[in-house]
């Protein structure tokens, strides 16, 4: 078995991405393989976190955490890649990197800063910004637009909280009970929600304080947050050997042990992967969890039959509402207030997270 553990360290493992995902798979293997984590960011977010770090940045000192503090034992590459070939990763900054067994975990593209110290003063100057505004408008009504709002509303509830949503119903991810009891719990806060509406982006700027909606209503707003959507962090990919195993939505098609399809040594985990479930944060941790097992197995010569195996869940999903409450939709039933905001709201598993990637829960050394 040593003779095993000694070979398994020669192999070269390439990890793509530093999120949620693959940021506890670098961490989960950087004892059994030489591990490369590239990342654009030194630093690793914990993604649920966020937007109470916009009300309460310092919040932030737990869930912003440097890549190095976890992964104390591997290289780590800050830079882009942008190029994959069939034995090496090559990064923004020309850099050639072999591997062995690689995995591809960019998630979203979203566009933040380098250092933890940038992000950090990013969450200082948008609580600035929420707080020196009277009215505020957001844009967008999934979970990131509804939490964000539900924050606002408890945090600074003088504020003016206009919330406007192309869709017909709030987080349209999830059962229309959630929505509904979302949509009364916001209005109960004076937050005006108005479905149904785009904000015509050509309007979308701090400087002119007025807003037009698709329905032509205008009204005015000290400040914006738009909330929608990002595309899957995959544009790159579509010039490299992966090109022909992303399906339509620019997402890497997987099999039922995340390996890539077709595809022996290339994994592929979180967002940006097929799997027909909810892209959710603690859904990115499993499958973290189950690539790691995989990858230690073929990395000891095990079978591949013995290959763990991913099983997508049913939609389970609980959105923050402010401090104290949540909405959260079960396989079976769905609930509002207190009893869902004691398992989420008050930590958001900030604590469970950095305890899972061996840090201490409460403490931040800076």
């Amino acid at each position: 078995m040593e003779g095993q553990d000694i070979e398994a360290q020669r192999r070269r493992l390439v990890v793509i991405g530093g999120g949620v995902a693959g940021s506890l798979l670098a961490k989960s293997l950087q004892f059994h393989a030489d591990v490369t984590l590239i990342d654009p960011k030194e630093y690793f977010e914990i993604p649920w976190a966020s937007l109470r770090a916009m009300v309460e940045p310092s919040f932030a000192e737990r869930s912003v955490i440097n890549h190095r503090d976890y992964f104390t034992n591997g290289r780590i590459v800050t830079s882009t890649a942008i190029d994959i070939t069939e034995t090496q990763v090559l990064t923004a900054q020309g850099r050639l990197i072999p591997y062995d067994f690689l995995v591809v975990a960019t998630g979203h593209a979203n566009y933040v800063p380098k250092s933890r110290t940038e992000r950090l003063d990013q969450y200082k100057a948008e609580y600035q910004k929420i707080n020196s505004a009277r009215s505020i408008l957001i844009v967008g009504g999934g979970p990131t637009g509804v939490e964000l709002a539900g924050e606002i509303a408890v945090d600074f509830p003088d504020k003016a909280v206009t919330l406007v949503h192309n869709g017909s119903r709030l987080l349209e991810f999830i059962g229309p009970k959630a929505s509904e009891k979302s949509l009364h719990w916001l209005k109960s806060k004076k937050v005006e929600v108005k479905l149904e509406q785009r904000v015509d982006s050509n309007s979308l700027s701090d400087e002119s304080k007025t807003y037009q909606t698709s329905a032509g209503e205008i009204f005015r707003a000290d400040c914006h947050f738009l909330c929608t959507g990002t595309p899957p962090g995959s544009a790159w990919l579509k010039e490299t050997v992966l090109k022909n195993n992303l399906d339509k939505y620019g997402r890497l098609m997987v099999d039922e042990n995340l390996r890539v399809k077709g595809r022996k040594n290339i994994f592929a985990i979180g967002d940006i992967t097929d799997i027909r479930e909810i892209k959710q944060g603690h859904l990115a941790q499993k499958h973290a969890l189950v690539a790691a097992k995989n990858l230690k197995l073929l990395m000891t010569g095990g079978k591949e039959s013995k290959m763990a195996i991913y099983e997508p869940r049913s939609v389970k999903a609980i959105v923050s509402l402010g401090r104290q409450d949540a909405v959260a939709q079960f396989p079976l039933t769905t609930i509002i207030g207190i009893v869902p905001g004691m398992i989420k709201s008050r930590d958001l598993f900030v604590g469970k997270t950095r305890k899972q990637m061996g840090l201490d829960p409460h403490v931040v050394h800076n």
